[in-house]
């Protein structure tokens, strides 16, 4: 049954080695290469999304490429009800946290 309340966002979304029609919906500028769950956790808590423990999953296979572990999060709709517009915040806020990583090592 769908779910009207939730966004489903899939790792591969943001992943830059990945074309459009195999799943991602970022443009390559903003894409990073192989994101992980945690990455995309993070991300969410920073743009101001609450997630949960048991709104992830990280063994659940992205439906267009169905051999790979990719992973997903589940956020809560808030006043912004368009996907592509959060997708553009978390991609922003991946960056910047890779970013942050970085310059830390």
């Amino acid at each position: 049954m769908k779910d009207y309340d939730h966004i489903i966002i899939w790792t591969d979304y943001f992943n830059r080695n990945l074309s459009r029609r195999k799943g991602r919906k970022i443009s390559k500028d903003k894409a990073i290469f192989d994101p992980s769950i945690q990455e995309l956790v993070d991300a969410s808590k920073t743009a101001g999304f609450v997630v949960s423990a048991d709104n992830t999953n990280e063994t659940a296979r992205f439906p267009r490429r169905p051999y790979v572990r990719s992973g997903y999060v589940m956020l809560e709709k808030n006043e912004n009800p368009k996907k592509s517009n959060i997708l553009h915040t978390l991609a922003e806020r991946i960056t910047q946290n890779r970013t942050k990583l970085s310059k830390r090592r």
